[in-house]
This record gives C-alpha cells, structure tokens and sequence, in this order.
C-alpha cells in the first residue's frame, strides 16, 4: 500500500490554477520555470492522486501519476515506493525492484523501502538477497512480523533449491518438480524455478504441462533461452526433431553458451540421422545392418522415451524377420514399458507370440488393442488368437504323430506306421507294468490322431478348431486295436518277437 493519501475524500484537489499561457507550455519546460516549492506542491498533489487510484485498484493510472511525481520530485523516496507498490500490483517486479532499491538509496531508513525490495527478491527468486533485505527491515524495526516470515519463506526457499539440485543429480524429477513448486508458493515469478519444473516435467514425459510453463514465460519473456530450450525438448520428446532443433538454435542465438541447448540439438540431429540410416537399411532388406543401427541409436539419448519406443519397435520387426522371436518379444516389452499406449508394439509383439505358439499371451495383447482401438482388422486378429488358443488346449495330434501341420496323407500314413509299431502292447509285454500302462496310452492316442488326420472331414474340423467331442464324435470309445488291425490288413497279418532281453522285432504273415 502507497504511503497515506493527503486527501479524505478519496478525490484529489485539482492543482493550482495556472494561466492560458502557462497551461500551453510543455510540462518539462514548465517545471524549469516552476520554483522547487511548486513543483514539490504539484507533485504531491499527483502522488494524492496515484494514491486515489491505488486504492481503486486502477494501478495503471496510479503509476502513470506517481511517475509524473518523481519526474517533478526525484529524490522523493516515497514517490518510489508507492510506484514500486504499484508496479507490483501489475507483476511488473522487475521495474518495482528497481523503484524499491532507488527508495532505500535516497532514505535508507525507509522501512517500507526496504520491505518491497525484499518482497521483489524473494517474488524473482533470488532468497539470498530477499533474506539481506528483510534483515535491514528488523534493524528498523526488531518486531515487524510480516518481515520475519518473509525471512522464514526465504530460507525455505534456499532447502528447497537444495534438495531440488540433489533430486536432479540423482533424476529424481518428480522430487524437483515437488521443490519448485513449493518455492514458487513464494517466488510466483521466478522464470528459473518455473524453467526447471518445466525441464524436469518433460523429462518425466508430462510434456504438456511442461510446454504450459515455458509458453507462459514466453508470453512474457520471448527472449528467455531457457524457456525456448524447454519448448524444443518437448518437441524433442514427443519425436516431432525437426521442429525441436529449430527450438534449440532459437535458444541458442538468445543465449549461445546455453550448455543444455547444444547437447540437446546435437542429440535430436544424430537420432533422426541414425534412426533413418536404420530405415533405409531395412528397406533394403539388410536386416542385419538395421538391427545393428537401430542398436546404436538407441544408446544416443536414453531420456528420449516416445523415440526410444519406436527405434524398440523397430528392432523387433528387424528381429522376427531374423527369427530372433524372443529377443524381439523383449524389445516390444521395452517398447510398451515406455509407451504404454503404443498399439504397434503391442500388435508386433502379439505376432511374436503367435509364431512361438505362446497365445494365451497373444490374445492378451490382442485383446488390450482391440479395447484401445475397435476395428475390424483387430477384431479378426483377435478372433484367429483366441482360436488358435482353443485349439493349443486339444490334444495335438499332429505332435502325437510327429508330423508338420502341412504333412500329406502319405506323410500321415508313415507317421502312424512307424508310431502304432513303436507304442503297441505287445511289443512291451515283458516290460514293467507302469512302462505298459504307459506305452498303451500313447498306443492309444496315436490310433486316436491317426482316425482323425486320416478321415478328410474330421480332419478338415479339427484343423478349424471345432470340438469333436461336442460334433458327437466320441474319442473316448474307439478301439486302437481295430485301426491298427485294419491298417495292416486284419488278424495274423503281423507278430511281434523277441530276439534277446529288451530286443523286440515283427513281422508280417
């Protein structure tokens, strides 16, 4: 608040009357005619006015009178003190720092002088300053209350940009973000403080809150390379280089020993550069050059998360084309641990899954793009998982067979000759009794996937995915004996003998 107004009315007295010619005279030409008496008269009445204003909360026409007042009266210090009280109703802080330092030069005694000055200091950030200032304030005045917590806020401020240097040190972002913005509870306008929330809210991929803080700096400061530098690293960031770079040379020229700004724009430059030698490498079908470039790019910038995903990503469709299925898994993992909401790593590594046959893990991924993205394409994708899922639950019996899925009738043929001789009971009668257990179960299942593969249409369902137990086909029933019989042509058609202990060999009638 300015120093007390001279009028109780609330509406300043006019100045005194002047004549015609003296009201066409320009005011610094008539100040030189005016004795010092007048003009301290005159501007105390433009003070009373200013102070009018103020308190009508009309600041602008409050500082355009207190600086009529100091031009006609600049060594006045309460003319700048109730400017600078002004100037910081307008977050102007930077000029009512300078009004408030001028104040305390011509009256070093001035309390409220020297209680603004602190308050603009502290308000810019600068604790160490603020706490000199207010200190001045208790040697004027050992009870001043509002002077003591000031002093209070401000050694919270210097703990706070402490722990916020070690948070950084140790990439503890989310401890600095905290820090800055409990220091800025008091220091508003601190750009510094607002530059490092900022930085460290990219840093922790939180990029529009960032870009928030540092365009309002700019609203305010367009100049400010540290702000300019926190715009490009969110472009950066969010994988839009090209716009980034031309961020960092703008902060660059602003501030051009700016440290963080040039490593920054030699990172973006050496990614985009690496990541498209990667590209065209794979374009080219040289898998392996691909994978290894997209290797070295990935050690350029670990902090580039959006990036860092796609250059994962890619390394995994270069390693499944290279059949190196699980490393490729792995790198869709990391992929999607950095990007959670990436839907072509979770879709590359889906495919992986289904080539190594792991599908309930694919129709998981599937499932989460298809809630993320509904169309048909996913849908299909995921339909075909949870089939070939249901299908992994049946006996496989290709696998009981040892045969490709793609095994021709003869191929099929073969399988079960040499199986049905390998597992038959006979052949292990002298055999211990869980060894025959044994043997006649897999005796029995390979009859069983032999009745299905060899008949076209229980075949044809099965490959489809159909329960054949639930088309009323009952596999529980058949008897493996009678496929084996007819197979190799009836009764008597072979027998089994022994030819030393453990030694078996058959032959046909």
């Amino acid at each position: 608040m300015p120093e007390r107004p001279l009028s109780l009315s609330g509406v300043p007295p006019p100045p005194p009357p002047r004549s015609k010619m003296a009201a066409d005279v320009p005011m610094d030409v008539e100040s030189e005619l005016m004795s010092d008496e007048e003009m301290e008269r005159e501007a105390e009445v433009f003070k009373e006015r200013g102070n009018s204003f103020y308190v009508k909360k009309d600041y602008s026409e409050a500082f355009n009178c207190y600086t009529k007042a100091i031009d006609l009266c600049p060594k006045n210090a309460s003319f700048y003190g109730n400017r600078a009280a002004t100037l910081m109703m307008l977050s102007r802080y930077r000029e009512a720092l300078e009004d408030s330092q001028q104040a305390v030069r011509l009256d070093d005694t001035f309390m409220k002088g020297h209680l603004r000055e602190g308050k603009c200091h502290l308000l810019l950030g600068n604790a160490m300053a603020a706490i000199r200032s207010f200190q001045k304030v208790l040697e004027l005045e050992p009870d001043n209350a509002q002077a003591q917590q000031e002093v209070k806020n401000a050694e919270a401020i210097l703990e706070y940009e402490k722990l916020a240097e070690v948070g950084f040190e140790k990439r503890d972002f989310r401890m600095v973000v905290y820090c800055m913005d409990r220091a800025l509870e008091s220091a508003s306008a601190c750009h510094r403080f607002k530059v490092l929330k900022a930085e460290c809210l990219a840093l922790l991929g939180r990029y529009s809150e960032a870009q928030s803080v540092a365009s309002d700096i700019l609203r305010m400061d367009s100049t400010n390379g540290d702000a300019l530098y926190v715009r490009g690293l969110c472009l950066y960031y969010e994988d839009c280089i090209d716009k980034a770079v031309q961020f960092f040379m703008q902060a660059l020229r602003m501030a051009p020993d700016h440290e963080k700004a040039r490593i920054a724009c030699r990172n973006a430059k050496a990614l985009k550069a690496k990541k498209e030698e990667g590209n065209r490498a794979f374009k080219e079908g040289n898998y392996e050059g691909a994978y290894d470039l997209y290797t070295e790019a990935l050690t350029i910038d670990p902090n580039n998360i959006k990036t860092n995903a796609k250059l994962y990503c890619n390394r995994a469709t270069v390693g499944s084309k290279l059949k190196k299925l699980e490393q490729a898994i792995e790198d869709c993992t990391k992929a999607i641990k950095l990007d959670e909401t990436y839907i072509k790593a979770y879709l590359r590594r889906a495919q992986c899954y289904m080539d190594t046959e792991m599908f309930e893990e694919a129709v998981r991924d599937y499932e989460k793009v298809y809630q993320t993205e509904k169309t048909k394409e996913h849908k299909s994708l995921l339909k075909n998982a949870q089939l070939e899922l249901k299908k992994s639950k049946r006996k496989d019996y290709y696998k009981v067979l040892g045969v490709d899925k793609n095994a021709t009738d003869e191929e099929i043929k073969k399988a079960y000759r040499k199986r049905a001789l390998m597992h038959h009971p006979d052949r292990h009668s002298s055999a211990s009794p869980e060894v025959q257990k044994e043997e006649e179960k897999k005796f029995k299942e390979v009859g069983e996937a032999f009745s299905v593969l060899s008949d076209p249409k229980k075949k044809s369902r099965y490959d489809s995915g159909h329960d054949l137990e639930e088309d009323g086909m009952d596999m529980g029933d058949f008897d493996a004996n009678n496929i084996f019989k007819a197979f190799f042509g009836g009764p008597g058609g072979f027998s089994f003998e022994a030819s030393g202990p453990g030694n078996f060999f058959f032959q046909f009638g």
